[in-house]
């Protein structure tokens, strides 16, 4: 609670708010302050003759979606790193939301794989039995893009997504093309207002505005000027765990539901088979829950370059050492949803396999009931 800012002042002051009212201004009391609040009342004159009126109303008791435990086990998970983590369920209801979940953007890396597949299925680009070459890398525009730990991959479009290669989907994401890809990724919730108030929109430039084939496959890898939140990406989950159908996310408990269609429910199924394949045999083992098929998938962002220990000075003809964000996205169980989860991890002392997945593993287990 405190008094508004000048963007919200300015949208408050039409509808009656004193200057130096006290709003909600973040979290929940910013979340539902239209039902907090109340309306103020008044009486409008000229001169002598009374133009209109209104009674003032109290504001309402509010339910909110979050739940006790499912914040508690979402923040435990996260413990005292820097990042966020988040649950909601495949109807939208947000039930925890730790750290920056919802403040802050950062490149998704590799969990943006997710909306590039989809593009890829709904094009025809390939299917999930394409066969790619195994290498460690890939060129676009003269440039040579490595696989996250230069790794040789390759195989099969299941196997490719399982092992989140880069040299497969950086030129999937160049051959489809910046419209598709930023259009997809536009259903998905990116480049649109926030459903919640106090949650930052997650952004990629427009087509027209990404660049060449190489910024093409940068972005289609989660990698180039793509932003997003933790919060944007368990919606990106939740899609997928809704056959195909992107939730309206909601903190008001009272609130119902409602959903707007991203891509087909067969291409849904194709893309949720294969984040299976992910926690299964893939980059996510970490996240797996005995008894339960949990489908995820794995992100590695690149920051740039760590800075050097002073006195120290990199070896000859070495790459640098990268600062990386860490990315789990993730629905369970498999077949029949209850729970969407992301947790990012920013400037992680590992991958996202290693490092995020447990946390979202954790989140997932206590809101199944798993501990």
């Amino acid at each position: 609670m405190g008094k508004p800012g000048p963007v919200q002042r300015h949208a408050l002051r039409p509808l009656g708010y004193p200057p130096d009212a006290r709003v909600g201004t973040s979290g929940l009391e910013l979340a539902l302050n239209r039902q907090l609040a109340g309306q103020p009342g008044g009486v409008l004159r000229a001169g002598g003759h009374t133009i209109a009126k209104s009674t003032p109303k109290a504001g309402e008791n509010v339910r909110s979606t979050i739940d006790p435990s499912a914040q508690k086990a979402a923040a435990a998970a996260l413990g005292g790193r820097l990042g966020g983590a988040t649950a909601i369920t495949p109807d939208g209801e947000i039930l925890a939301m730790a750290g920056i979940a919802g403040s802050d953007l950062q490149p998704p890396g590799s969990t943006f794989k997710m909306i590039t597949l989809t593009a890829v299925l709904e094009a025809n680009a390939a299917k999930p039995s394409t066969v790619f070459p195994y290498q460690t890398a890939t060129h676009l525009e003269g440039v040579r893009l490595e696989n996250a730990n230069g790794e040789s991959c390759g195989g099969t479009l299941v196997q490719s997504f399982a092992n989140s290669c880069n040299s497969v989907f950086a030129p999937l994401g160049a051959k489809i093309g910046a419209q598709k890809l930023v259009s997809t990724a536009e259903r998905f919730g990116f480049n649109q207002p926030p459903d919640v108030p106090g949650i930052a929109e997650s952004t990629l430039p427009q087509a027209n505005k990404v660049g060449d084939d190489l910024a093409v496959g940068s972005t289609a890898i989660g990698q180039g000027d793509v932003q997003a939140s933790a919060v944007e990406m368990a919606v990106v989950a939740a899609t997928i765990a809704n056959r195909g159908r992107r939730p309206r996310l909601r903190v008001d408990l009272d609130s119902r539901p409602s959903y707007t269609r991203v891509t087909s429910p067969r291409v849904a199924r194709t893309v949720g088979k294969m984040m299976v394949a992910v926690v299964r045999s893939g980059t996510g083992t970490a996240a797996a829950i005995p008894g339960v098929t949990v489908a995820g998938k794995t992100g590695t962002a690149e920051l740039g370059p760590k800075p050097l220990e002073p006195g120290k000075e990199a070896a000859p003809g070495a790459a640098p050492e990268q600062e990386v964000d860490a990315w789990f996205i993730a629905f369970a169980p498999a077949e029949d949803p209850k729970l969407a989860a992301a947790a990012m991890v920013v400037n992680a002392d590992g991958d996202g396999g290693a490092v995020a997945a447990p946390i979202v593993r954790q989140a997932l287990a206590a809101g199944l009931g798993g501990g």
